[in-house]
């Protein structure tokens, strides 16, 4: 177990299996007999942030690691930590504020592994014509979120950050159409919008979009995507989660040098009858993503522990969680 954890954060203390709809395993030369199978659910189809995945699995870095890898597309958007935690799937890419909350309301027996995103993708999107530069321009404005409860918490935090009310603002649900309704002029700005997804995309359609960090309007710098696993697989399988880890930060490392080609084995990987790539959204999504997913203070996969506790706490000042949880109770750490 101490070998395990040791491994995982190399001295740095820097988410029913039927709900899924697909999945994707890495073609080998091997019987099964000769490889674990290991599952992975992902936090949504295959895109630029999963690159690593599919680097590892085409060079072959699992199997050298004794794996089969099976990816899994959720059909929920909390398969990844619900599908673990439960022991049906061996790890999952979820999201922080979201782990936290889970683990804490729903006492989920979920442990972090490590981040795969350090920094958070969330901002505030808007039409340059609407001249919205930060949270105190969004005042007698309609905003668009995706039904996400965090986003109006976002929002609240953002404006009484800036001396004003939530109710100076209108919050309208969206779902998932936040581009759409920005183009519409249904809203005049969105929050739950990503840097590397919807932003590029009204970039590529020609549109004049602007942004605003929600860190820059106070906001806890939390950290967006995150590894997860079982309490069960944890105790009984430290072994496939550590073959895991080594073999993912190999295809991390080759996606860093040569980013194209990573793009090119994401597509190949795509999910194109569901959920097709264009292919220079995803080259602008990736050149994004790099700088957020390492740094020279925590490397890719470990886990900053002070952004835990940090997230926690505010979490908690917000009124979000109903139980008392820390970082420890989360994190998979060093000597646990």
């Amino acid at each position: 177990m101490k070998k395990f954890l040791a491994l995982i954060l190399s001295g740095i203390m820097m988410f029913s299996v039927a709900a899924c709809s697909s999945g994707q395993t890495a073609e080998n030369e091997n019987t099964a007999g000769e490889l674990q199978d290991f599952d992975i659910v992902l936090d949504w189809y295959p895109n630029a942030v999963h690159s690593f995945i599919y680097v590892a699995m085409e060079k072959r870095y699992y199997e050298d690691e004794g794996l089969n890898v099976n990816v899994q597309f959720p059909s929920n958007t909390n398969d990844a930590i619900s599908l673990t935690a439960a022991g049906q799937a061996d790890a999952g890419l979820y999201y922080q504020t979201n782990t936290v909350s889970t683990a804490a309301n729903q006492n989920i027996p979920i442990k972090v592994i490590g981040t795969v995103v350090q920094h958070p993708l969330n901002i505030v999107m808007s039409m340059g014509e609407r001249g919205i530069k930060g949270a105190k321009d969004l005042k007698g404005k309609i905003v668009g979120y995706p039904g996400t409860p965090g986003n109006e918490v976002f929002i609240k935090a953002m404006m009484e950050h800036n001396g004003l009310k939530y109710e100076d603002v209108t919050m309208q649900d969206v779902g998932f159409d936040l581009n759409t309704a920005l183009i519409t002029g249904n809203v005049d700005a969105v929050i739950g919008a990503y840097i590397n997804h919807e932003y590029p995309t009204l970039i590529q359609e020609g549109y004049d979009v602007t942004y605003f960090d929600i860190t820059d309007e106070g906001i806890p710098d939390y950290e967006e995507l995150v590894l997860v696993t079982g309490e069960k697989q944890i105790e009984e399988e430290s072994d496939k989660l550590e073959a895991f880890i080594r073999a993912s930060k190999k295809g991390f490392e080759d996606m860093k040098k040569d980013p194209q080609a990573a793009l090119d084995t994401l597509l190949k990987y795509q999910d194109e009858g569901n959920y097709p790539l264009n292919p220079e959204i995803e080259k602008a999504s990736m050149e994004i993503l790099l700088p957020l997913m390492e740094s020279d203070e925590q490397a890719f996969l470990t886990v900053n522990e002070q952004s835990w506790t940090d997230t926690i706490d505010w979490l908690d000042e917000q009124g979000l969680l109903e139980n008392e949880i820390g970082a420890s109770d989360i994190l998979a750490l060093q000597g646990e």
